[in-house]
């Protein structure tokens, strides 16, 4: 796996500096200075490529900003687009497009920078409105046509405005919704591992904790990974698309070299720029933070927009939760406690019947409990 930090030199190092000197993120090496090492002025401008695409700032190259580097090399026009089901094209020009077509009013999905069927479907439909060979395929007269056009509406938001009418359409009651709930880690991947305790243990025993609810509620809960297997970030979001599921919820807990760090905090899809964000999951990882804060007393690290593959290349809202730091002694204790994580249990479900709620006969937050919403589910039912 690759891992790059700070004092690695050789020629992965020198390929991730000429990507970002391309980018303009970094000067050209002058003098007598090695292109090939990962120096301070690199890490530097890592952090700043991290934090512009919405990544986790540590300035070290991981599979992730590996990924995003790759992606941030292509411009729209620089090569041919289209669909290829065994190696799907991935890159900002991918994203370019999308938006294009969302803007253009063609729903292309969500603007996640992977060329699929959708991204294929929305480009048909464009070519045959426009008069254009209809082969799904982005090349110099598709792209031409594009350039020459204005389009109905700007900002790429129309793909989060049906995740809005999708939630308005879906009704207050829980019964029949499906949900994809995702204990981060799995197998071999422990997670986190502090004084015997790992991450990855603690989340699986958290997500049947809240399986059992949703399911009794009448929910159809599914479990993202099996307690021995650790699928990768974008097999569990393809999981869930295949599901069809409603919503998809990542259990985490997180760690800090410093054991002073506390905490709840949340995590939606969204650049953090303001144009691109899951206005649904944005809503739903406030009332979980809320809810959560509210019932265990763990610090509030607020909610957060991020661009990981559990977020971004799922279909449906997401939110990754990160319950307390297991390198802080006092987060640990309460994360070991069953009947902490009961509470979170219930604190995510109640958060999710909030979200449907709409602002309709809800009740202050950290008030709400499992049996309330129980005879709210079953009051419901008897007058449907």
């Amino acid at each position: 796996m690759l891992l790059l930090r700070r004092g690695d030199d050789g020629p992965a190092v020198a390929e991730i500096r000429a990507t970002l000197v391309a980018l303009k993120l970094l000067p050209p090496a002058h003098g007598s200075g090695r292109p090939d090492v990962f120096d301070g002025a690199v890490e530097h401008a890592v952090r700043t490529f991290q934090q512009q695409r919405g990544l986790i700032t540590d300035g070290i190259v991981g599979p992730a900003t590996y990924r995003s580097l790759c992606d941030a090399r292509w411009r729209l026009g620089d090569r041919n687009l289209a669909y290829l089901v065994s190696n799907p094209m991935c890159g900002d020009d991918v994203y370019t497009l999308q938006e294009k077509m969302l803007e253009l009013g063609y729903n292309a999905g969500r603007a996640d920078g992977v060329f699929g069927s959708q991204t294929e479907h929305a480009l048909r439909n464009f070519q045959r409105d426009y008069g254009l060979v209809v082969d799904g395929m982005c090349g110099p007269g598709t792209l031409r046509a594009l350039r020459q056009l204005s389009p109905r509406a700007r900002g790429g938001r129309q793909v989060f405005l049906r995740e809005q009418e999708n939630l308005r359409n879906s009704g207050p009651r829980l019964s029949g919704k499906r949900i994809v709930i995702d204990p981060g880690h799995g197998g071999q991947d422990r997670g986190v591992f502090v004084a015997g305790v790992a991450e990855a243990d603690l989340v699986w025993d958290l997500a049947r904790r809240l399986e059992g609810r949703m399911v009794a509620t009448g929910m159809e809960a599914l479990l993202s990974r099996g307690e021995q297997v650790c699928p990768a970030e974008a097999d569990r979001a393809q999981f869930a698309n295949k599901a069809g599921a409603d919503l998809f919820l990542s259990l985490h807990t997180d760690a800090n070299r410093s054991p002073l760090a506390e905490g709840l905090s949340t995590y939606h899809f969204g650049t953090g720029q303001g144009t691109t964000s899951s206005t649904v999951g944005e809503a739903l990882a406030g009332f979980i933070q809320r809810e959560v804060a509210t019932r265990t007393g763990l610090l509030d690290g607020r909610t957060h927009p991020k661009t990981w593959e559990t977020l971004r290349l799922t279909r449906c809202p997401a939110v990754r939760v990160e319950v307390g730091y297991l390198t802080n002694e006092a987060d640990r204790r309460r994360l070991l406690d069953p009947a902490f994580r009961d509470i979170v249990a219930e604190g995510i479900l109640v958060a999710v019947k909030r979200l449907y709620l709409l602002g309709e006969n809800d009740q202050p937050t950290g008030t709400f409990t499992f049996k309330d919403l129980l005879q709210y589910e079953l009051a419901k039912a008897d007058s449907a």
